[in-house]
């Protein structure tokens, strides 16, 4: 651990939780890197990933979006590909940028959203865009005829969160610059999704723990039962 972390953690009482203000508040002072650190929300659920019926999964548009500049592909012909230009897609195409995937490895975008006729040729590269997180889902809002509103909602701020195997989902919340009251506002716009989504084969509590930290520094613990105050 670097010496910038070791400082940090000593503003942290590990056996502490803490309010979402008081956590946010902390990791903005813990982010001690030399450029502007992204604020993470870290959740772990009580649920059972294994199985489909505990699936967390969908999308949701942060109040102050993430602080990022996100680079959409859109898989579109016709009138839906000149409707993703005029939106602002940063890349629209067909096969031709499935080949392009295929032969030169080509990652250059964040977000790819296709429209639902194009979900057979985007199927034929599912095993290089789904282990990076880049497969269109319908449940996400990435597979959809209405490409102009997925465009603008991804470039506003829009994040996909997802529990991973280990039952935790992992989101960015913002920018360090954002200050508390901002970060705030994501917090609770996130939580409120993640817990709307709770499924109904989940038994017992269902948020276990909550944390925030920035992408260089400790965490600190939420109470979880304060998310939303």
């Amino acid at each position: 651990m670097g010496k910038n972390y070791i400082e940090s953690a000593k503003l942290i009482d590990k056996s502490a939780l803490y309010t979402p203000s008081e956590a946010l508040d902390l990791a903005v002072k813990t982010a001690k890197a030399k450029f502007d650190e992204t604020i993470e929300l870290h959740v772990r659920l009580g649920v059972d990933p294994r199985h489909a019926d505990q699936q967390v999964r969908g999308a949701v548009v942060l109040p102050h979006g993430t602080g990022r500049t996100v680079r959409v592909l859109v898989f579109a012909k016709g009138e839906k590909a000149k409707e993703a230009q005029e939106a602002g897609a940063d890349f629209v195409g067909a096969e031709e940028l499935v080949q392009k995937i295929q032969s030169e490895n080509w990652f250059d975008y964040d977000v790819v959203v296709a429209t639902p006729d194009m979900m057979g040729v985007v199927g034929r590269i599912g095993r290089i865009l789904g282990p990076k997180g880049l497969m269109p889902n319908p449940k996400s809002g990435t597979v959809t005829f209405d490409v102009a509103k997925a465009i603008a909602d991804i470039k506003a701020g829009k994040v996909e969160y997802r529990v991973d195997k280990t039952a935790i989902v992992h989101c960015p919340i913002g920018k360090k610059s954002f200050g508390v009251e901002k970060l705030q506002a994501n917090f609770n716009t996130l939580m409120d999704a993640l817990i709307k989504a709770k499924p109904a084969a989940a038994k017992g509590q269902y948020i276990k723990s909550v944390s925030v930290s920035s992408t260089m520094g400790p965490g600190a613990k939420v109470n979880p039962t304060k998310v939303l105050d």
